[in-house]
């Protein structure tokens, strides 16, 4: 468990604010040069640096991380403990600098959950290959606005990437089982409703292929 993790369930944020305040200024200063990366589509310098700004400072990176999901509860908490000035700058920060908000979650999911790199998009064009009479599938995987990879291939080699991971997907799953260990509810259910949508595109799958079957190459 991180120190990150402790402070994700800390029920009174009085002490990371006060952190945040006394490094008030010097964080705006910061937060302005990292909105300017954000204008520029600098998004991987912008993500390294909010990275480096959680590591050095993991109190105010917390607190800036929570204010610019605007929180209710956590505004809230503020405003109880420290009154209404601190709260009101921390909802400041929502206004001013909208487009760090998601980078900031993205950053605190990777610390407090050991992720990196979560995906939040995929960007998918199709084409077609006369000569070789083969679609061709492209796409591009994003993680907020950093670009983590593009790839380019037939339908069976995407097909052949996918079962990579449904099989990576079910090596961690059965070394959880033989080390008696759980998983949450949440992540459960998440998982339960993959593997539905995964049956559902596989059975439409299964379709396409027969009627690819019925339809002579070289046919259109």
């Amino acid at each position: 468990m991180s120190d990150m993790d402790d402070v994700d369930r800390q029920d009174m944020p009085g002490a990371l604010v006060e952190a945040y305040l006394q490094r008030e200024r010097g964080t705006l200063a910061l937060l302005d040069e990292l909105e300017k990366l954000s204008i520029e589509g600098e998004y991987d310098r912008l993500r390294d640096r909010i990275r480096t700004f959680a590591r050095n400072n993991q109190e105010v990176f917390y607190t800036v991380a929570l204010a610019l999901t605007g929180s209710k509860h956590f505004f809230g908490d503020v405003e109880s403990q420290l009154g209404g000035e601190p709260a009101d700058k921390l909802r400041d920060l929502a206004e001013t600098y909208p487009s760090l908000s998601e980078p900031f979650s993205l950053v605190r999911m990777e610390i407090s959950n050991e992720r990196h790199n979560p995906l939040t998009g995929l960007d998918v064009t199709t084409t077609y290959h006369s000569e070789e009479e083969v679609p061709l599938v492209a796409y591009t995987a994003y993680s907020g606005g950093v670009d983590l990879f593009e790839y380019r291939g037939s339908p069976q080699e995407v097909l052949q990437s996918a079962s990579y991971l449904v099989q990576a997907t079910n090596d961690s799953l059965e070394a959880a089982l033989r080390e008696d260990h759980s998983v949450n509810t949440d992540e459960l259910g998440e998982l339960i409703d993959r593997r539905e949508k995964l049956e559902s595109e596989l059975n439409h799958l299964h379709d396409l292929i027969d009627e690819l079957r019925r339809k002579p190459v070289g046919d259109g």
